[in-house]
């Protein structure tokens, strides 16, 4: 409201996006395991997505077959989009980003209808993701993932030094244990 009001010359000067922009939605093909829940989730259905089984061998000897499901089509009607953002937020896999690109005009309806060739171009327009709070709580799954390693370092270092002597403890400045409350000496 202080500042004086600039017009601004868009199709010469791009404009200064915020951060998290609603552009349109990008995808990476590789985390997609074509669970189909956005496409259940998306209240408007202009997701359209086709896929097949495919057998994948067993990884050990004597192992079963297993079966997977292979992406075929994915695409979005952004002619039908609201921007609503819920199938990004439903995708367990993070296989959907907002990118920031808006100028995706087309001159016939039927041609925003963008297959996955087009959604995975957008992918590499998604911007990272903002640093963490230094005061915010660490994650579950990182301190739970730093414990294990620190527990398997420990176990490791056990196993080289060789075992433990089980003598009485050192009583000199090398010692790690809890300081006893008595005066040494003995005479109080």
């Amino acid at each position: 409201m202080t500042r004086k009001t600039v017009t601004q010359q868009y199709p010469d000067a791009q404009p200064e996006l915020p951060p998290r922009t609603r552009g349109v939605i990008g995808l990476f093909e590789e985390n997609c395991t074509v669970c189909m829940l956005c496409a259940r989730e998306c209240p408007d259905w202009c997701i359209y997505i086709d896929s097949h089984k495919e057998t994948v061998p067993p990884a050990a000897p004597g192992g079963r077959e297993r079966s997977r499901n292979v992406l075929d089509r994915f695409a979005i009607d952004f002619s039908l989009c609201m921007y609503c953002g819920i199938c990004i937020e439903v995708c367990p896999f993070d296989a959907l980003f907002w990118s920031p690109e808006f100028e995706y005009a087309e001159t016939d309806i039927h041609e925003l209808t963008h297959e996955r060739d087009k959604l995975r171009e957008w992918m590499w327009t998604v911007p990272a993701p903002p640093a963490l709070d230094p005061a915010a709580e660490e994650p579950k799954e990182i301190a739970a993932a730093r414990k294990t390693a620190e527990k398997l370092a420990a176990a490791t270092r056990a196993e080289s030094t060789g075992p433990e002597p089980t003598g009485p403890e050192p009583t000199g400045p090398e010692s790690t244990g809890p300081k006893s409350a008595e005066p040494e000496g003995g005479d109080t």
